[in-house]
């Protein structure tokens, strides 16, 4: 039964000391510090925080014998007075939290985003792209870097002829660099909608740069995809991109 009581109080939001300390002053009636530290078993360092903590939420008062404090519970009523004050509290924390929301949307709104997401296999790398792309308008370019390499060329070359909606939108300026062992192959001379550029030097890797975004993809095997949101990162990566599109061939 005690140990019901217990759980009882934890429920609603006495610590488990207060909650003994309660407990053991409903048993021993009237009491000084040290039964209750002997029937609660709370340490004596704590006694005295926990007595007074629920002083302040009513649950407990004291009368004063020989110069002595002695303590005792207040009648089991005041717990629904204490969970009454606790939730005309709520109240008024709830209504200072929804006067202060739209202050803080703002102040967020304010401030660049800045996160990173990954996507494994085949299907993630399709949804990395529709996020890449969720915001697209007429003005923007999509910029790319790639690097053909046969082990994994057949599975990206497919990959892209099935996702050509997303890059053939008429929406989007597509340009590109990739490395020169790629000008040949069946894919880049079919994909007419994208202007791509090439070079016979090392490139960064497998890049998308859109908007505020930037989508590096992992092609060999575990397939992966890490799509950041940061207008700092992209804006580097634009910038890079342009130096090397400016001395790479046709």
């Amino acid at each position: 039964m005690v140990e019901n009581n217990l759980y009882d109080l934890l429920k609603i939001g006495l610590t488990e000391g207060e909650a003994k300390v309660y407990l053991a002053l409903h048993e021993i009636g009237s009491s000084t510090v040290g039964p209750i530290v002997k029937k609660s078993g709370v340490a004596y360092s704590n006694v005295y925080d926990i007595l007074e903590r629920l002083m302040e939420k009513g649950l407990v008062s004291y009368i004063i014998k020989e110069k002595t404090k002695h303590f005792q519970a207040s009648p089991p009523h005041n717990l629904i007075d204490y969970l009454d004050k606790k939730e005309k509290q709520i109240g008024i924390q709830k209504k200072a939290l929804k006067d202060t929301i739209p202050q803080l949307e703002k102040i967020q709104q304010g401030l660049p985003q800045q996160d990173a997401e990954i996507f494994v296999g085949q299907k993630g790398i399709r949804t990395a792209y529709k996020k890449l792309y969720s915001e697209m308008t007429p003005k923007d370019e999509s910029l790319f870097f790639y690097i053909h390499d046969e082990e994994y060329a057949e599975q990206s070359d497919l990959f892209y002829y099935s996702a050509q909606g997303l890059f053939k939108n008429p929406k989007l300026n597509c340009k590109g660099v990739a490395s020169e062992n790629y000008r040949n192959t069946e894919y880049i001379k079919k994909a007419y909608y994208l202007d791509t550029r090439f070079v016979n030097f090392p490139i960064p890797g497998n890049i998308d740069i859109y908007q505020d975004k930037v989508l590096f993809i992992m092609w060999k095997l575990p397939i992966t995809g890490i799509l950041i949101h940061s207008k700092d990162l992209a804006d580097s990566m634009r910038d890079y991109f342009w130096s090397v599109w400016n001395i790479a061939k046709k």
